[in-house]
C-alpha cells in the first residue's frame, strides 16, 4: 500500500501528469527535475491523489474488522467523509455522483442506481487493500463480494466494479 501511494503521488504530481498522454513530456519533465533521485515526495508539488484517500478509506474500514453487511455500511461512510479531503485533487465525476448519492447508516445505504454512462477506473485503484485483506483461496467468495460491492459505490457500472475485482484478485494472489 506504500508503495501504491508513493506511484500515486509520483503519477499525479499535483494533477499535472495525470492527465498528460505524452511519456516523453513527463520523462522530460522529471529529467529536468534531476531525475527520480532528486525528487523527494511531499506536498505542495507531490500530495497523493483522490484514489490514495479513497483507498486509505477502504484500508481503514477493512481494519475495523466488520463483516457484511456492517463494513458495507462503514466504507460507504468512509467514503462520503473522504471527499472532504479532495481540495486541490481531481476526483472523476462517477466518484463524485456515486459518493453523493450513498447514504450510509439507512438501509442499504451503500447502493446507488447503475450508472449506464459511467466512466473512469477510481474503483479498481483503491481495492488493492481488499485483496490484502482476503487473500486466502477460502476467502475468495468475501473478496468477490466486498470488491463488486465497493466498486459499485461510486463506479456503478461494469468497467468500475469488475476493475476493483480484478484489482483485489490480484493483490490476493500476490499476497499469497
Amino acid at each position: 500500500m506504500v508503495l501504491s501511494g508513493v506511484g500515486d503521488a509520483l503519477g499525479y504530481r499535483a494533477g499535472r501528469w495525470e492527465y498528460c498522454t505524452s511519456g516523453p513530456q513527463i520523462h522530460g519533465e522529471l529529467a529536468q527535475l534531476g531525475g527520480l533521485a532528486a525528487i523527494s515526495l511531499e506536498p505542495p508539488e507531490w500530495p497523493v491523489s483522490d484514489d490514495t484517500v479513497l483507498h486509505l478509506a477502504t484500508a481503514e474500514g477493512l481494519a475495523t474488522g466488520l463483516e457484511g453487511e456492517p463494513l458495507l455500511q462503514e466504507l460507504a461512510r468512509r467514503y462520503v467523509a473522504a471527499m472532504g479531503d479532495m481540495e486541490g485533487r481531481k476526483p472523476g465525476p462517477s466518484s463524485i455522483l456515486g459518493t453523493s448519492q450513498l447514504r450510509p447508516g439507512e438501509p442499504e445505504g451503500y447502493r446507488i442506481p447503475f450508472n449506464p454512462r459511467g466512466t473512469g477506473c477510481g474503483a479498481a485503484m483503491r481495492s488493492l487493500a481488499i485483496g490484502l485483506r482476503y487473500p486466502h483461496a477460502q476467502e475468495l467468495p468475501t473478496l468477490i463480494k466486498v470488491s463488486i460491492e465497493s466498486g459499485r459505490m461510486t463506479h456503478h457500472h461494469p468497467t468500475g466494479y469488475l476493475g476493483a475485482l480484478a484489482v483485489a484478485l490480484f493483490g490476493a494472489l500476490g499476497a499469497r
